[in-house]
């Protein structure tokens, strides 16, 4: 019986893939595609949910088959991530113009992702003592309690060393070694070295136009190569997303997630007023938020759904250059820097409410103004090599908790809810990413405002 049960578990996963694949070839957009694979997912979830039950053998033995494509999809997300944000950078820098402007670019850049997320840090604290959030309210269950000791064990080689240590950790001594992603902070590794090679190419470009022509030609070739199997990903995200709504849903323990549920709450309006500081970072530099909502959508919506800002990437770049009227080399290098600088809902609003939601359990008052100020200045710091798919949160939880001396094993206590607010940090991250973009091109005057207050209808951005 549980093997027939277990067939027809599979067979309805399948049923759906095929509801996504007819859309596919019937033409419907990518993002309709997308939000139908949300919605069927958490349907299809919900009726696991509450046909099994979170204990049933059969629920587990289904959830293996189901992950082929949802860890499938998510291991081919990450399989791009360390060549896409390094050819990304490394193309930026043939795609900008060399001249005055770009120190103010880089600068301005930077200067948004990291002030953003110190905004975030602030709006995170204001939450959670808003809303009266102590970690020691937390029941801590069998998952909480393994998830705090792989934390941990994680944090082990971090808690001991100094946030000086900790910055020259940034520095990659073996770039190659950082490709392989065996450092923890190995995309910021691969974000310098690609740097670096940047800098040396607009230095060739300046002496020997000629090999540097070459070296552009063969940086392009490699761009629109590796963006070619970033597409080619891209355009399984329904089925991916589909698999991944249905597995977290079915198996969630809906209890836990009910005595959480104020931690979720204000995690949900600590994204929402941030989201809002973004639109009034727009709105200052002149722009209609409005049009930025529309336009940006169905890049948030894929962010939101698949909790990669990594695989958000190319339709983030292509958003803001067709669709918002950023030039190339500010979009590039926006959307790449921002897969490792500066995400707000990841290394900004997220490890600032746990710190003080951990404080008071080793005697800290949290409302004490240095703690607050210190906190404020690591979580900034901190948000440098933040990788852009999951998992980039618990990094910059443990590099904030062990800064200030906080056990990280408090910080698996939300180990339930994590994929829920998973989706609204990550869609944050890319806002702030393209708002950096965004914002960089007004203040630059490279901004094509044409395009940026063409109607929606008139563009398209591929996939």
């Amino acid at each position: 019986m549980d093997n027939i049960l277990l067939l027809l578990n599979i067979a309805g996963l399948l049923l759906l893939v095929s509801v996504l694949y007819g859309m596919h070839r019937k033409n419907v957009s990518f993002s309709k595609r997308v939000f139908t694979g949300l919605g069927l997912g958490i349907a299809y979830g919900l009726i696991l949910h509450f046909a099994y039950g979170t204990d049933s053998a059969v629920l587990k033995e289904s959830m293996p088959w189901f992950n082929l494509i949802g860890t499938g999809y998510v291991k081919l997300l990450q399989m791009i991530v360390v060549p896409l944000v390094f050819i990304s950078i490394l193309g930026a820098f043939t795609k900008i113009t060399i001249g005055k402007n770009f120190g103010k670019m880089a600068g301005l850049i930077l200067g948004l992702l990291i002030g953003t997320t110190a905004i975030a840090a602030v709006i995170g604290i204001s939450a959670t003592l808003l809303f009266g959030l102590d970690a020691s309210e937390i029941v801590q269950g069998e998952a909480e309690l393994a998830r705090g000791a792989s934390i941990e064990e994680r944090s082990a080689g971090i808690a001991d060393r100094t946030l000086p240590d900790q910055l020259i950790d940034l520095l990659p001594a073996n770039p190659f070694l950082d490709f392989t992603g065996a450092r923890p902070t190995s995309t910021i590794g691969v974000v310098i070295f690609a740097a670096f090679l940047g800098f040396a190419y607009l230095t060739l470009s300046r002496k020997d136009e000629k090999n540097a022509a070459t070296v552009k030609n063969g940086i392009d070739a490699i761009y629109s190569l590796i963006m070619g199997v970033v597409k080619i990903v891209l355009r399984l995200t329904p089925y991916g997303i589909l698999a991944i709504i249905a597995t977290t849903v079915a198996t969630s323990d809906f209890a836990a997630i009910y005595s959480l549920g104020k931690f979720v709450l204000a995690s949900y309006v600590a994204i929402i007023v941030m989201f809002g500081i973004h639109l009034v970072i727009i709105m200052l530099s002149g722009l209609n938020p409005i049009t930025y909502v529309k336009k940006a959508g169905e890049v948030l919506l894929f962010a939101f759904s698949s909790r990669s800002s990594a695989g958000a990437l190319p339709l983030n770049i292509d958003t803001q250059t067709n669709r918002l009227g950023v030039p190339d080399g500010i979009a590039n290098f926006a959307g790449s820097f921002g897969l490792s600088i500066g995400q707000n809902g990841c290394a900004g609003i997220y490890p600032a409410m746990l710190a003080v939601m951990i404080a008071p359990s080793v005697g800290q008052n949290p409302l004490e103004p240095t703690f607050l100020i210190t906190l404020i200045a690591i979580v900034a710091i901190s948000s440098f090599g933040v990788a852009g798919v999951g998992g980039g949160a618990t990094f910059a939880a443990i590099l904030v908790l062990s800064a200030l001396n906080l056990p990280v094993v408090l910080a698996g206590l939300l180990i339930s809810v994590e994929p829920l607010i998973d989706m609204g940090r990550t869609a944050l991250n890319v806002s702030g990413s393209m708002t950096a973009g965004v914002t960089t091109a007004r203040i630059t005057g490279e901004l094509d405002k044409d395009m940026y207050n063409e109607p929606l209808e008139k563009q398209t951005v591929e996939v």
